[in-house]
């Protein structure tokens, strides 16, 4: 059996999740302890960063590098395409998805940590020490994140600023494409990255970024997802989620 070790919360294990269900693959999503998969990540791959596939005795980190391994180990629902220049295209459109991420997250666990502890919640998992002993974890892991994503006002400001110009350019690009996919006339690497980094804003239905209460999102957050909801680009990923994101694990994991 297939293993994804994961952070439910993080939208680069979201991708990588979309990756593996698009292939039509059975996979296990196991949590790992916030802090501790530092170790573990290493230890197994070399790097500190989740998520990371295990497939029988392959490991794989990075989520780039989990979508080339499963076009290679399984070219049943490719997700890029054999043209080199499709494979180019899709390849840029997921570098600047990437680089969009990294920002999203920042500005999005900003505004998660100061609103509500729902984001909390999700992190602490269902069971196991860090939920039974949560009136000491709950404080501790709020500080880790604020220090280890810098969730400072000062890089708080720069995301968001480069979050506005990524947005704008893949808005561009879509457009560019008649906006039914990024790359070519069907759903691959490029749309699974995009909608992926871009669901914690728009709150999607069924993902882990959905609000029970609308009215506990601040202003700016509302605002803005309001702004992109509004852009060819947003409509763009709502369809995505609705039409094709065919999840077929729990993404709470175990």
């Amino acid at each position: 059996m297939r293993t994804l070790y994961q952070f439910p919360l993080s939208h680069f294990c979201e991708k990588a999740r979309w990756l593996l269900d698009h292939k039509e693959l059975d996979f296990v999503a196991q949590n790992v302890v916030p802090g501790v998969h530092r170790a573990f990540a290493q230890l197994k791959t070399g790097q500190n960063k989740l998520p990371i596939l295990r497939d029988q005795d392959k490991w794989v980190a990075d989520t780039t590098e989990i979508a080339l391994y499963l076009d290679e180990r399984y070219p049943e629902h490719r997700l890029l395409r054999n043209e080199a220049q499709l494979r180019k295209e899709a390849l840029d459109v997921n570098t600047l998805a990437n680089d969009l991420g990294l920002h999203v997250r920042r500005w999005g666990l900003a505004h998660a940590l100061s609103d509500n502890d729902q984001s909390l919640q999700i992190m602490l998992g269902e069971k196991g020490y860090l939920r039974k002993f949560e009136k000491y974890t709950k404080p501790l892991m709020k500080t880790l994140m604020s220090k280890g994503y810098e969730l400072n006002a000062e890089k708080i400001e720069h995301s968001k600023a480069e979050m506005q110009r990524l947005i704008e350019v893949l808005n561009e690009k879509l457009i560019a494409n008649h906006g039914r996919y990024f790359v070519g006339d069907r759903l691959g690497l490029a749309d699974i990255a995009v909608c992926s980094m871009l669901a914690p804003v728009l709150e999607i239905k069924g993902t882990p970024w959905e609000k029970d209460h609308e009215e506990s999102l601040s202003e700016e957050f509302s605002t803005y997802k309001t702004y992109l909801t509004n852009l060819p680009l947003g409509q763009y990923v709502l369809r995505v989620y609705q039409t094709e994101r065919n999840a077929r694990v729990d993404w709470r994991g175990v």
